[in-house]
């Protein structure tokens, strides 16, 4: 495998505006009901002055733009495989409504080990709120 699986130069980006719906069907699915997700009245009392999104949710939109790389990295006979996320930092809190634009960009490849590393942005209405490397294997079959 020595051309990379995929377009070295290629940036996926993605778009979505955090809603209602997506904080309450997250914390019902995981459990997380963290008063700094659920409970408007108690957040407005902090210095954060309403909810946070909660920081899993964001590592899911992280994989979502992730995927999207991915299907433009399938060659015959190869499949990518997501390894997962290294130097995950949230930098800032994101707020429900917030407009999120991910973006994911190939950053190096290493083709004996068929293994790739990817940097993955998100922004909240324009300014960096958390950041990861995303890493990729590529197996036969």
């Amino acid at each position: 495998m020595d051309a990379a699986p995929f377009d070295p130069t290629r940036v996926t980006t993605f778009r979505k505006t955090v809603t209602e719906t997506d904080l309450v069907l997250f914390a019902g699915i995981t459990g997380d009901f963290a008063s700094n997700h659920t409970d408007e009245e108690y957040m407005r009392g902090t210095p954060f002055g309403t909810r946070q999104v909660h920081g899993a949710l964001l590592v899911g939109f992280m994989s979502a733009v992730a995927a999207r790389a991915l299907e433009d990295a399938r060659p015959a006979g190869l499949t990518p495989v997501s390894l997962g996320y290294d130097r995950i930092r949230f930098i800032r809190p994101v707020f429900p409504g917030q407009t999120l634009a991910l973006r994911h960009e190939w950053a190096d490849y290493d083709a004996d080990a068929g293994r790739a590393t990817a940097d993955v942005e998100l922004r909240a209405d324009g300014e960096v709120t958390a950041v990861a490397r995303h890493v990729v294997k590529w197996v036969r079959g």
